[in-house]
């Protein structure tokens, strides 16, 4: 497939900055972008009230838990997991219920503009199958990831596996059905993903990080999510979260270690030194996180990190959206929200983050964490990307600068205003 898209591109190629293409013609081969000019003939061009942007990367989703997207926030994350979430999960044991809300769910990702997600499946090899088919069906990148848990006190006695060598044996079935999927634009990959160490027994997890080791297929889990689970992991192994996953393997170039709201610089130090990255998730973390995640500090040590929606534990499928919360979330680290302390003390200084950083976060960032060529419009790199209309934003825009109408993009932009999105160079929203 060789065609040519005649498009003005707004994108942020470091973190902090951004660069506007301006009626740029994009030639894209096989899923490639080979060249970038502005002249020439084009085979697709933009409405001139539209902007084209990277594809949105969504490095944490619970695919099992979209039905339940938007509720059940009033409990904290233990009980929210027994009471409401693994009952939904459990009922993945059916198929067809599981291929119906893959059906739905995907293409509403791909609609919000995730080019690419990285997901977490059911306990159940049949239905984890059938989301990686769903998303080869539908045109998006993923990564696809049967969850392994099987600690007696961790999990519900009707929702887990039988034991670890169980779990091992269905994790590496997982791996070979997405494997031996026809998948001819190579979209859809397998993770190794251990829910979290208090569901996961250690020889599990000692498991699981040797299947790492031998196949290179990259890793995901939660990490230090909240003090629930961060100070359950001290109790149990005498190490924090990040040290004890790095004592069972799991810790690896391009894991993806979801929200980290309570890492510390030396698990920072630790990340950054295996290669691995943190998915980000401000939604969630407003319910479920009990803290901020400190993104400006992470990044300034170095580690990969990228953005999560964390459906369902955040009540919104829109990484944008999630973008804009990081931001939000950043100065009220800095800020502080205790009103009776002093302003010294109320807040973490260097914590602030602006839109830049937060839509980089949203594309570049995600594609670090993955080590993948995704993120930017730029030659080499896959065209993943995504059309916005900037016409309904605001009111009255005369003479803003393509900075200020960048920024209402990230705050303001949805669904409605996303109109097309192409994943490795294949339209799959829209019809340009």
């Amino acid at each position: 497939m060789d065609f040519t898209v005649r498009a003005t591109v707004m994108q942020t190629p470091t973190r902090g900055t951004f660069t506007t293409l301006e009626d740029a013609r994009i030639r894209v081969v096989d899923g490639t972008i080979v060249a970038i000019s502005n002249t020439g003939e084009a085979d697709v061009t933009l409405p001139p009230d539209h902007v084209l942007v990277p594809g949105f990367i969504d490095l944490h989703i619970h695919a099992p838990q979209w039905p339940q997207l938007g509720t059940g926030y009033d409990l904290p994350l233990s009980e929210w997991l027994f009471e409401h979430t693994f009952p939904l999960e459990a009922r993945f044991d059916d198929l067809p219920f599981a291929q119906q809300t893959w059906e739905d769910m995907v293409p509403a990702l791909l609609a919000h503009g995730t080019t690419t997600a990285v997901y977490y499946g059911s306990i159940h090899t049949p239905a984890t199958t059938a989301l990686a088919e769903a998303c080869i069906h539908h045109g998006q990148r993923a990564w696809v990831g049967r969850a392994a848990m099987d600690h007696p006190e961790g999990t519900p006695e009707w929702y887990r596996d039988d034991d670890a060598d169980t779990a091992l044996a269905a994790t590496r079935e997982s791996i070979a059905q997405i494997g031996a999927l026809d998948d001819p634009h190579n979209l859809v990959h397998p993770i190794i993903t251990p829910r979290f160490i208090p569901a996961c027994t250690d020889e599990l997890l000692t498991g699981l990080g040797a299947l790492a080791a031998e196949t290179g297929i990259i890793v995901q889990t939660h990490c230090s999510e909240d003090d629930w689970e961060h100070h359950h992991v001290i109790e149990r192994t005498g190490q924090r979260d990040t040290d004890a996953l790095d004592s069972f393997g799991l810790l690896r170039p391009s894991t993806v270690l979801g929200h980290g709201v309570h890492l510390n610089a030396e698990d920072f130090a630790t990340i950054r030194d295996r290669g691995a990255g943190v998915a980000h998730c401000p939604l969630s973390n407003v319910y479920f996180g009990n803290a901020v995640f400190p993104a400006a500090q992470a990044l300034d040590a170095g580690v990969h990190v990228g953005l999560g929606t964390d459906v369902a534990g955040g009540p919104s499928a829109s990484v944008l959206a999630n973008a804009a919360r990081a931001v939000d979330s950043s100065r009220m680290l800095e800020d502080g929200v205790d009103a009776s302390a002093s302003p010294a003390e109320r807040g973490v200084q260097g914590s602030r983050i602006d839109a830049f950083t937060a839509f980089w976060l949203a594309t570049m960032g995600g594609g670090s964490v993955l080590d993948e060529p995704l993120g930017l419009i730029e030659e080499g790199r896959r065209f993943d990307a995504v059309a916005v209309s900037l016409a309904e934003l605001a009111p009255s825009t005369a003479g803003y600068t393509p900075e200020r109408r960048f920024e209402q993009l990230v705050r303001l932009a949805g669904r409605r205003e996303i109109t097309d999105v192409w994943v490795d160079g294949r339209q799959v929203i829209g019809d340009l």
